[in-house]
């Protein structure tokens, strides 16, 4: 199946959005991809009709025994692993107080926990390799947070927190990681993949509730192209010392300045008062 020229692509969720554009625009480079769905149809359809480069596997992310199982059959079968996609996942949209416990506990199940096993699954051959590259799909919301989307915001910044401090880890060893922060783009991820608190409080109507409006207004009318975000994606594999973080989209590139300038103005104002927040230096005796 696989040469020494082409990559080995382990994506997770290519039944939809950008795992499927990714998924379609690794196969079309030539490269061989094992894509994951959570449902044995979809597998079986994707196997019945694909190319001899492409292989779907049965997994969910938040169970453990399934990820260990899955990362040995596919290690067995092809060798090697040359770029992880952590794309499985899904949007939570409700202000802080309306989400439930078991709520926040799933979202962080799939969006971080769940992530953060199968990337470390798939370390010690990482290591082994002494190269590789993992892509962490993460969101201008994982740098930014908005009002009524606290809980994805969180679980985003979660993965985020982690991936940094693993970059720094695996660097020396050879082993790349880049986080991708997209903007909002024409796939299903405001539509049928986005889920809404069950509880609703109405004094947060104009935040939360707000939020929740216009992302159902601008279903279908993002900006950014799920096509041309995958094709960003493969070249950024093929470079020596990919980046940290790659934004996609005039969306990302605005709402990441905002943070930042504002991080900035914080710092500035704060200053003194940070300055001042230590022990006095000693005097002579």
């Amino acid at each position: 199946m696989a040469n020494e020229a082409s990559k080995i692509w382990f994506i997770t969720g290519i039944s939809s959005g950008l795992g499927k554009a990714l998924a379609e625009a690794v196969l079309q480079q030539g490269d061989v991809l094992i894509g994951s769905f959570r449902n044995q149809q979809q597998v079986d359809e994707f196997n019945a009709r694909t190319t001899e480069n492409g292989l779907a596997v049965l997994l969910d992310i938040t169970q453990g025994d399934q990820i260990n199982e899955v990362v040995h059959d596919v290690l067995s079968r092809f060798g090697r692993i040359d770029v992880l996609v952590n794309n499985a996942g899904y949007g939570l949209i409700g202000a802080v107080e309306e989400a439930t416990e078991e709520e926040i506990r799933a979202i962080f199940e799939t969006n971080f926990f769940g992530t953060m096993a199968l990337t470390r699954a798939f370390l010690p051959f990482f290591r082994k390799q002494k190269k590789g590259h993992i892509i962490q799909i993460s969101s201008h919301g994982g740098v930014k947070a908005f009002a009524g989307f606290g809980l994805y915001n969180a679980s985003k910044f979660a993965l985020e927190g982690a991936s940094e401090a693993l970059a720094a880890e695996i660097a020396p060893l050879g082993v790349a990681l880049t986080l991708v922060e997209p903007g909002p783009f024409r796939t299903n991820f405001a539509g049928g993949s986005l889920r809404q608190t069950a509880t609703h409080i109405a004094d947060y109507d104009t935040t939360a509730g707000a939020f929740l409006d216009r992302m159902q207004q601008v279903n279908g009318q993002q900006e950014g192209d799920p096509a041309k975000a995958a094709n960003a994606i493969v070249k950024l594999t093929r470079i020596d010392k990919p980046p940290l973080r790659l934004p996609l989209g005039k969306i990302a590139l605005a709402t990441i300045t905002a943070k930042l300038q504002s991080m900035q103005a914080d710092l500035d104002s704060g200053r003194a008062v940070a300055e001042n927040a230590v022990y006095a230096p000693l005097t002579g005796c």
